[in-house]
This record gives structure tokens, C-alpha cells and sequence, in this order.
């Protein structure tokens, strides 16, 4: 005595038609907010740094400010790129305070020719840890006789550069 039931092919379920507008949508969402952080990141620097030639005169104020014990360093950042960093020392000789100082960077290529040329504000470092932070000049000035450290930053570097430090030079000063 068989007590099984036969199996009999019954009408097939038709395929259901998936609804993909909520996967387009998240999608479209998620790269919209990539591509945001991305040039924020990219213009954090790049919407005030400039190309100034490499004989343009130096502010009168420039004396007054010498910078010194420059090093260099790299990091990746999270888009999977490279930022390099510039910290410096800065300090003010003169008589007057300062809001905003503008330096121009000239990166050589082997030939000693200028492989890149940036001008752009210094961002003084108002703390080191857990992370370096840096400010403008103008949220905290530098007064006459103070001595401050300062970061400059870059997404990009061209690929001749030399490798060798480069040239950093105060042309433009706002003094109060």
C-alpha cells in the first residue's frame, strides 16, 4: 500500500518582477556622499592655493617672518591617495600682528626646474594630539614676538618632483 501522493507539477509561480528603484535609489545616495567628501577634501586646499611665478616679489612684512625647521611627511587618506605635509616654524620679528601669512612653495625636478608652484595661507597647528589641528592665522594672530608652528598641506604633488624639500617662501602678509 503506497501511501505517498504522486507529485504533480503544478502551475509554475511566474517570476516575480523585483522593484529595483529602492537599490538605485541607495545607490545613487551613497555615491552622491562620496562624491561630496571627496572635494571637500579636495578643496579644503585647492580653493585657496594658486600659482604665483617664481619671481614674484616678496611682501615688505616677509623680513619679519622667517621660517624655519621645515619637515616633511605622507599619509594615505581614505580615497586611497596621498596627502603630503609641510610643518614649519614660524615666527614674528616685527611690530605688528599678524591675520594671515601666504606662502609660496616651489617643488624642483631633477633638472632644478620648477615642477610645481603653490601659493597658499599656512595654517598654524593649535594642537598635536591625538591629531595634528591646525587653524588660520586669522582665529589666532600672531603678535609681535610670538612663534608659532605651521602645517601646510597637499593633495597632490606632481610625479617629477625631485623628492628634495622644497622652497618656502612668505609674499603676502596681512598685518593689524
Amino acid at each position: 500500500m503506497n501511501t505517498e501522493t504522486p507529485l504533480t507539477p503544478s502551475s509554475s509561480p511566474e517570476p516575480q518582477e523585483r522593484n529595483w528603484l529602492p537599490l538605485v535609489i541607495a545607490s545613487a545616495a551613497v555615491l552622491l556622499v562620496l562624491g561630496i567628501i571627496a572635494l571637500v577634501q579636495h578643496g579644503q586646499n585647492k580653493a585657496i592655493a594658486t600659482t604665483t611665478p617664481v619671481s614674484a616679489a616678496l611682501d615688505a612684512y616677509a623680513a619679519n617672518l622667517p621660517i624655519t625647521n621645515i619637515v616633511m611627511s605622507e599619509s594615505a587618506n581614505l580615497a586611497g591617495g596621498k596627502m603630503t605635509y609641510i610643518d614649519g616654524h614660524i615666527a614674528n620679528h616685527g611690530g605688528s600682528t599678524v591675520s594671515l601669512v601666504m606662502v609660496q612653495v616651489i617643488f624642483r625636478d631633477y633638472k632644478h626646474e620648477v615642477a610645481q608652484n603653490e601659493t597658499l595661507p599656512i595654517k598654524l597647528i593649535r594642537m598635536k594630539e591625538p591629531y595634528v589641528d591646525v587653524e588660520n592665522v586669522s582665529a589666532a594672530p600672531l603678535k609681535p614676538g610670538a612663534e608659532r608652528d605651521f602645517r601646510l598641506i597637499f593633495d597632490e604633488i606632481k610625479p617629477d618632483w625631485d623628492g628634495a624639500y622644497p622652497e618656502v617662501r612668505v609674499v603676502h602678509v596681512l598685518t593689524k
